[in-house]
């Protein structure tokens, strides 16, 4: 067998012959296209995983204007300079019961994951997500009382995000049999799911036609976007380089992981790339994926993975996941929606929301979520991380005291838009990056045959931190 070399793309490639012709590695894939297009499929399923909670939450402004209207389908999809009452709590209930279910979900999908097939939970709660949102936007056009609607909708939001729970983890599951890059462009899929909903936001807040027709045009879009991520599942399963791996049990695609990359940092030092972020990045994987092999916990390789040991290697980067989320859902969306321009009123004052909050933080937390892709730092063993990681509880009470009207407490320190814009680029950059961070660290602190029990594991503190974010924004909202 030639030596192994990438092309520019970073596609394994055999070498051999006078003619040095490159062909795809018979043992990887077939198809040279292959490889890409999974990346493309896990994309865009990261994408589809997190489109519920994002349209929701960005349409926060039409389920107040609805709840709040005399005429209830007089609701539109933005707030007037002031904004409408929250009546009903609508930021925070539509946080926690997006949440709760995430957390109880992830759970019981850990404990029946053997029982179901994946095939089954991950196409059947995709149909339900499309189903129920496509009920959502039947909603748009149907007359009814403020209390029906609200109820309606917030068991719409429940069942939605239980599916979305078993679907996130039954993808994670097959994630932890892919090489550890298809994670990386799952979790971008995700963060870009926001970015998605916000500017589709915008799309409708700018359009010419009335309020209605715009908000029906909203809740149609992630329909569509649901129904491309099942086409995309059903692709995998036609693709080479997917079932390659996907057909393998965890400890197997691990093995194979680590041999690519051992013949790809070969091939970089016979070429004379001695400093390269790809080698440094696979280096270090090297480092941490051979050194367990020589650890006493060796021998449990033929048995099932112990949870509670996996559990002692993993828990200080669970607590900061746990401790990210929770400082980032306790103040988004319920405070930071409620912050509005200081300027006068106009198309800036209405457009400022959506921009600011939710188009801002999206973008941001993708940013930060992408920047994993070229370095992790700091590293596991570093207690840096735990440091950042408790410095951004400093967010709760600088957005608690930006430009929010509806208060009564607390004064308003932060008047000016810049004040907000800045809190909001730190705040997002850093859920993003150290989000993917943690769920990148804890795989290389246990052994190959783990790795599937700590991504497990990782999801599961994920739900918590977003549940304890959610419950906590209740206080916070009532302190302003």
């Amino acid at each position: 067998m030639g030596a192994v070399v990438c092309s520019p793309e970073g596609t394994p490639w055999e070498a051999g012959g006078a003619a040095e012709e490159l062909r795809p590695r018979g043992d990887l894939l077939t198809d040279p296209h292959s490889y890409h297009l999974v990346g493309i499929s896990f994309f865009i399923l990261g994408l589809g995983t997190l489109l519920p909670w994002n349209f929701f939450i960005t349409a926060i402004p039409y389920f107040q204007g609805r709840l709040a209207a005399t005429n209830n389908t007089a609701g539109t999809l933005y707030t007037n300079h002031t904004g409408p009452a929250d009546t009903f709590n609508f930021n925070n209930w539509v946080t926690l019961l997006s949440q709760l279910p995430l957390l109880l979900f992830t759970l019981l999908n850990s404990f029946l994951y053997q029982c179901i097939p994946e095939t089954v939970r991950i196409l059947g709660s995709l149909l339900a997500i499309l189903l129920l949102f496509a009920l959502t936007a039947v909603l748009v056009k149907v007359d009814m009382s403020p209390g029906s609607f609200f109820s309606i909708t917030m068991a719409s939001v429940w069942f939605i995000n239980s599916f979305s729970a078993v679907l996130q983890g039954s993808l994670f599951g097959q994630l932890g049999t892919m090489p550890s890059t298809y994670s990386t462009l799952f979790l971008s899929g995700q963060g870009l799911a926001g970015i998605f909903a916000a500017l589709a936001m915008l799309m409708s807040m700018a359009s010419d036609v009335d309020a209605q027709t715009a908000a029906l045009g909203y809740f149609i879009t992630p329909c569509v976007g649901i129904l491309i991520s099942i086409l995309c599942y059903l692709s995998l399963h036609h693709l080479e380089f997917a079932r390659h791996y996907l057909a393998k049990k965890p400890s197997q695609a691990q093995g194979q992981e680590l041999e690519t990359k051992a013949e790809l940092l070969q091939s970089d030092e016979k070429n004379g790339i001695l400093n390269s972020p790809q080698k440094t990045a696979l280096t270090l994987d090297l480092d941490l994926e051979k050194e367990p092999e020589l650890e006493p916990e060796a021998p449990q390789k033929s048995g099932k993975p112990s949870i509670y040991i996996v559990f002692q290697k993993i828990w200080l980067t669970a607590l900061c996941l746990v401790l990210v989320f929770t400082v980032t859902l306790s103040v988004y969306p319920a405070i930071t929606a409620m912050v509005t321009s200081s300027t006068s009123p106009g198309k800036w004052s209405q457009f400022f929301n959506p921009i600011c909050c939710f188009l801002l933080f999206n973008i941001m937390d993708w940013l930060g979520r992408s920047l994993t892709s070229y370095f992790l730092w700091p590293d596991q063993d570093s207690r840096l991380l735990p440091l950042l990681v408790c410095l951004r509880v400093l967010f709760i009470p600088l957005f608690m005291l930006c430009h929010a009207p509806e208060r009564s407490r607390l004064p308003v320190l932060f008047p000016q838009d810049a004040y907000f814009i800045t809190f909001m680029l730190l705040f997002a950059v850093s859920n993003g990056y150290l989000v993917s961070l943690t769920m990148c660290l804890a795989p290389r602190q246990v052994l190959p045959h783990e790795k599937e029990v700590a991504g497990a594991l990782m999801t599961f503190f994920l739900a918590l931190g977003l549940s304890c974010g959610a419950s906590l924004s209740f206080l916070f909202k009532a302190l302003l």
